[in-house]
């Protein structure tokens, strides 16, 4: 997936925005005001960190070698870093569904109903 495909996919997702709050070069991704994405837009090759379960990102960093890695400048625990062009289309939007939901899954019943509200 390159990284025009990965950040249409960020933005289909409800509630998102994309923001640059660190510098001009680092995207980042949030649904309703969280992150979830983070991508260094000058990284070659394409990279993107994403939110994981603790358990499952060591379980894709064996699996994934190189091509999966703990968070570069995250939380190794729950971030991994995603080298995004070397892995199937079908586990990053996986992955990208998997680390929106952490981040919903954690929102007071109030976000929540907001974000389900939206259109």
């Amino acid at each position: 997936m390159n990284i025009e495909a990965f950040r249409d996919y960020c933005i289909a997702k409800k509630g998102i925005t994309e923001e640059f709050p660190f510098d001009e070069h680092t995207l980042v991704f949030k649904v309703m005001g969280k992150m979830f994405a983070l991508v260094p837009l000058e990284r070659v090759p394409s990279q993107a960190n994403l939110k994981c379960d603790p358990e499952r990102a060591i379980s894709l960093r064996e699996e994934y070698d190189g091509m999966i890695t703990p968070g570069y400048h995250m939380s190794k625990v729950h971030w991994n870093t995603l080298f995004i062009e070397e892995l199937p289309d079908a586990l990053v939007k996986d992955l990208v569904d998997h680390s929106y939901d952490l981040v919903v899954s954690k929102f007071t019943k109030k976000l929540k109903a907001e974000l389900e509200a939206l259109e």
